[in-house]
């Protein structure tokens, strides 16, 4: 193929290919192995250090999900180089997705080199597919930079144990979701800004709407699954139906008003801005608080007489909390409104602190989803209203 049929496939704004293909579809099946591990580690490492471990792998996981997202949203997905290009790139999110259990262990270089493979190589193919004389082709340059600084950073902490580690980790998506925020500033070539992202906003919105359905699936699976595997009993049975309405609670909250999202960044003048803002970092306290809560909800099943402990009160607040403010910062970003309910769920979430003492850890995942319940029944009146 030669570079100016290449440089046919890039899509612009006014295209009329803004449905998400099946071979995108096939893709996010991988993460829903990656959200399950993620899930699973922080059940195994209950403690604030795997609190730590946990967040920096979902971060890693997110990154190359969303680098893919970006790229994917610039190309035409219909020829066959690039539908094999996608595949490749699955193949290595499956193997950072089943190397993620011991990411901190003895697979921490598997790891480490199917998430540089995701990142890199998605950015080489797209530069090559559009031609360095292309107008987007100095953005993906500069990012191509730091994008080599993040990737050695993974690769050296992969080569150490320990807190080295965890430290060099930790640095590396530190400076990930820093250069991101500020456009890849390099010198001479300058930096980005989000005018440059002259993404087609509805079909990115519709990607990560694939994804929170992802995470939220996951936690159906474990509701599931858990219950199938325990013994009946009267309080597995409440657990079971507390998680279920959490699980619907936290859909309510997201995808209720999903058609003026989608409007908002069909019609934006700077859909990049909203992208990088709303969806790259803003996204991410909502996955945060959907996989706290999973976990809340399995240990809530197995033990749900058991007196909460303060690793466990944390990841049912504190998950709640980061779920409810990743949602109010998302609609500020791409809306601009602040949603009262959501402000008054967490201030509620807050207040529970104290129960958190005294609670068992089925009643304390009670009043938490109660909170979010209550939080999605006054948006539900509020929309009838108006």
């Amino acid at each position: 193929m030669s570079g100016p049929q290449l440089r046919a496939g890039v899509r612009e704004r006014a295209d009329d290919e803004r449905e998400v293909r099946p071979v995108e579809l096939f893709f996010d099946l991988v993460y829903v192995l990656a959200v399950t591990q993620v899930t699973h580690y922080l059940l195994d490492h209950l403690t604030v250090r795997g609190m730590v471990e946990t967040l920096i792998l979902l971060l890693v996981v997110w990154l190359g999900w969303i680098h893919v997202v970006w790229t994917t949203n610039y190309i035409h997905l219909g020829t066959m180089r690039v539908r094999l290009m996608l595949l490749g790139l699955m193949l290595a999110g499956l193997v950072m997705s089943a190397s993620l259990p011991e990411a901190f262990g003895d697979r921490g270089l598997t790891f480490a080199f199917a998430a540089v493979a995701l990142i890199l190589l998605s950015s080489a193919f797209f530069l090559f597919a559009i031609g360095r004389d292309h107008r987007l082709s100095r953005i993906i340059e500069r990012a191509a930079i730091w994008w080599t600084a993040v990737c050695a950073l993974l690769v050296a902490g992969a080569l150490v144990d320990g807190d080295a580690r965890l430290a060099i980790w930790l640095a590396a998506v530190a400076l990930a979701y820093t250069v991101m925020w500020v456009g890849f500033p390099v010198p001479r070539l300058g930096r980005s800004v989000t005018g440059d992202y002259t993404i087609l906003g509805d079909l990115f919105t519709h990607r990560c709407y694939l994804f929170i359905t992802i995470a939220l699936g996951e936690s159906i699976l474990v509701t599931g699954s858990s219950f199938g595997a325990l013994p009946g009993s009267s309080g597995t049975t409440a657990a079971f139906v507390v998680a279920f309405v959490g699980s619907v609670a936290l859909w309510w909250i997201y995808f209720h008003h999903g058609q003026e999202i989608v409007r908002a960044m069909a019609a934006a003048e700077d859909p990049g801005r909203l992208a990088l803002r709303g969806y790259t970092y803003f996204h991410v306290p909502m996955i945060v608080g959907i996989i706290a809560l999973a976990a809340a909800d399995e240990l809530a099943l197995a033990h749900p007489g058991e007196e909460a402990s303060a690793e466990i009160a944390a990841i049912i607040l504190g998950g709640a909390a980061i779920y409810l403010t990743g949602t109010i910062l998302f609609r500020r970003s791409v809306q601009g409104r602040v949603m009262p309910a959501r402000v008054a769920g967490v201030v509620a979430l807050c207040a529970l602190v104290p129960v958190a003492f005294v609670a068992s850890t089925l009643v304390l995942l009670l009043a938490a989803n109660a909170v979010l319940v209550a939080v999605a029944a006054w948006e539900a009146w509020a929309w009838r209203s108006r």
